[in-house]
């Protein structure tokens, strides 16, 4: 890397982004600041049981305030990027549009996707920068005898953040730098002080950013409010998997697979062992319910693929797979279905396999590839 390369930073306002900024100064490099302006806070706040405003969280404008003075303080220039209109046509409402449906979705992944990268890459060529740089917990790497570019987990595993990951295509992996990939979180939090940067001790968001308080029933409510729609009628039956019909349910956008609060009081009568969410038919509104054994499943259809170490799958292949962000990976076996699906045969049964959730295949420290489970 150039020692006069100029580098477009993608500034949260955490400790990481803003760590990554200062490293790059302090390396040389000519650094501009840009900080995705997402969504409204204080939008939906009207709503009876919405917070009033929202605090220390990912992308709210607390954050944008801390962006902005680390970035006075580094002495580098500032700018925050509109994008509301977009999050709202690519995250906000396709994550309305899943729950409503059945499936539990990522808005995380998705805004990674369709703005964290391939936005801030546009705009930072715009502004006179080849490459951007984030504060993501990833490696990655060009491959000359693949041709590619791989994706790799970092250094320190509890922070990894490869699964959300999955989406990025060739061009973004050529353009992006994960300064942090070969630290751990206290290295990184020693280094900010070591910056004197005031946020070296903030704490992370661990919320979906545009959900106070984490409550997406309330948060799809408002929403659907505020744009004058009716809360579609999704109420129906729980059964078993038999078809015996247990109880009833007030909407499916209530449910995920392998969830269990809220069950009980729904059925009818007494049941003698706690019952999961095993299954949700978004025609019929049915739930299907039942034992945490039948949780398991040894196999999944996974779509809307998108590989990173290899350009397509042909052969049947040895991956460890992740279902959820704090999913083991575990052994299984892809097997080609068409251009963009397939298979995926675990070795052990894994529980609560959840459609609308992202799969994400793994060979020891590479990403191979992932997609969405159907």
């Amino acid at each position: 890397m150039s020692q006069q390369e100029t580098i477009a930073v993608a500034m949260s306002g955490g400790v990481d982004s803003s760590t990554v900024a200062a490293m790059l100064c302090a390396d040389g490099h000519t650094v501009i600041g840009l900080t995705l302006q997402l969504w409204n806070q204080r939008r939906l706040s009207g709503h009876e049981g919405m917070p009033e405003a929202v605090q220390g969280r990912c992308c709210s404008i607390d954050d944008v305030y801390d962006a902005r003075r680390v970035a006075e303080q580094i002495g580098i220039p500032y700018y925050v990027v509109n994008q509301e209109a977009r999050f709202e046509r690519d995250v906000v409402q396709p994550f309305v549009r899943e729950y409503l449906h059945g499936r539990t979705p990522i808005p995380c992944t998705l805004c990674n996707n369709h703005l964290k990268f391939d936005q801030l890459l546009l705009t930072a060529r715009s502004i006179g920068a080849e490459r951007i740089a984030t504060g993501h917990y990833a490696r990655n790497e060009y491959d000359p005898v693949r041709d590619r570019w791989i994706l790799k987990r970092p250094a320190d595993k509890a922070k990894d953040q490869t699964y959300f990951l999955f989406g990025l295509t060739q061009e973004q992996l050529s353009r992006t730098l994960f300064p942090l990939g070969h630290m751990t979180k206290p290295e990184v939090r020693q280094l900010a002080e070591g910056y004197s940067l005031a946020l070296a001790k903030k704490p992370d968001s661990q919320e979906i950013c545009f959900i106070p308080g984490g409550d997406y029933k309330l948060f799809m409510e408002a929403y659907l409010e505020e744009q004058e729609q009716p809360l579609p009628d999704t109420s129906g039956e729980l059964v078993t998997s038999t078809g015996e019909v247990v109880g009833a349910h007030e909407g499916v956008h209530h449910f995920t697979v392998g969830q269990r609060k809220g069950i009980q009081q729904r059925l009818k009568g007494h049941q003698p062992n706690p019952f999961y969410v095993l299954q949700i038919d978004p025609d019929s509104h049915r739930v299907t319910v039942g034992t945490e054994d039948e949780l398991l499943t040894h196999t999944m259809r996974v779509g809307d693929l998108n590989w990173i170490s290899i350009a397509s799958l042909g052969e049947p292949m040895r991956v460890q797979a992740k279902i959820r962000h704090r999913h083991e990976p575990a052994w299984a076996t892809l097997q080609r279905v068409s251009d963009d699906e397939v298979e995926v045969i675990f070795d052990e049964p894994q529980r609560a396999v959840t459609p609308g959730q992202a799969a994400v295949f793994y060979q020891d420290d590479e990403v191979v590839g992932g997609g969405w489970i159907r």
